[in-house]
């Protein structure tokens, strides 16, 4: 008997291989297709049934997140009723590797008369579907990929591969950005990532830990636990950021000879700290903490005074962490 992880490993080169035969067939249809969907005066219907009819879900999902207004019509739902989410100047996106599926076949006379473009993604371009629709893009493969040429697998990672390909096709020729990207996803990680800044997460006015350089370690120990972020920093004559001193510079003068309440935040702190700048998105914070291998950062206006400070904790609790 095979071991599995020739199993997995050949099921893994098969689909592969065919994403590759697709690739190789793409032609000047998928330029008709997106073409289509950009000129769209409406929204992107992706119908399926089943298996594929997954794949159409996910499919309208990446297009929703990227730009494109799609929505997902399960094709059974859709001839008992649902059709009604269907508007003159929308595009619809049939998956269906038969092209003969009647569920799916049974919506194209609705489908024709108000005069909605199809696109097909099947792997039988002699289809009821193909034979029906406006652009087909072929999605077939080898009977052999399949197991008994009856269980779709390679043809569905196929047909999504396709629907991310025109995604990010679309993506690109609107110019679709990250930060366009983060307004679809406030509530996720990367939508924190990409939207939330320094300034809306760091200890700013009284829970900001400030201290002069000329004052005694008993004042800046005060300083650092009242406002319990285990650092704070310090300030020159002028205002201007010259340090920082952290749990860590604590435990180093531990192991000095003398009285450490004696010595000075000057005499203690760590000179030319890093820091960031109000306006500083989390996400490149967070970058600059895990390079340096440091768990606070000063916050700066423009005249390198500190107006905030921003602790690892404050980047974990509002999950740009992850």
């Amino acid at each position: 008997m095979d071991k599995i992880q020739d199993i997995i490993r050949h099921e893994l080169e098969l689909e592969a291989e065919s994403i590759r035969l697709a690739a190789g067939r793409i032609g000047m249809e998928v330029v008709r297709a997106v073409e289509i969907i950009l000129h769209c005066s409406g929204k992107v219907i992706v119908t399926g049934m089943g298996k594929t009819g997954i794949i159409a879900r996910k499919i309208a999902a990446t297009l929703a997140s990227t730009g494109t207004t799609a929505i997902f019509l399960h094709a059974a739902e859709g001839i008992h009723g649902d059709l009604g989410i269907l508007n003159p100047g929308d595009v619809v996106i049939a998956v269906s590797y038969s092209g003969n599926t009647s569920e799916l076949i049974a919506l194209i006379p609705y489908l024709k008369f108000h005069k909605l473009p199809i696109i097909a993604l099947t792997g039988n371009n002699c289809s009821q579907l193909a034979q029906n629709a406006d652009v087909i893009i072929d999605c077939s493969v080898p009977k052999e990929y399949e197991p008994f040429g009856l269980v779709p697998t390679s043809s569905t990672t196929v047909a999504l591969a396709i629907g991310d390909a025109l995604a990010i096709a679309l993506l690109r020729k609107r110019n679709f950005q990250a930060a366009d990207f983060a307004r679809f996803h406030p509530g996720g990680t990367i939508g924190k990532k990409l939207i939330l800044r320094v300034n809306d997460l760091m200890h700013r006015d009284e829970a900001n830990p400030v201290v002069s350089a000329s004052e005694k370690m008993d004042k800046v120990i005060l300083e650092m636990t009242s406002k319990g972020l285990g650092c704070t920093s310090v300030i020159d004559h002028q205002g201007k950021l010259c340090g920082i001193i952290t749990d860590g510079d604590l435990r180093r003068i531990l192991t000095q000879p003398g009285n450490i309440l004696e010595k000075t935040a000057q005499a203690t702190m760590t000179r030319t700290p890093r820091f960031v700048k109000p306006e500083t998105l989390a996400v490149e914070a967070l970058n600059q903490m895990e390079e340096c291998k440091i768990t606070m950062l000063p916050v700066l206006d423009e005249a390198h005074q500190p107006v905030g400070m921003l602790h690892m904790h404050d980047l974990i609790n509002a999950g740009v962490v992850g």
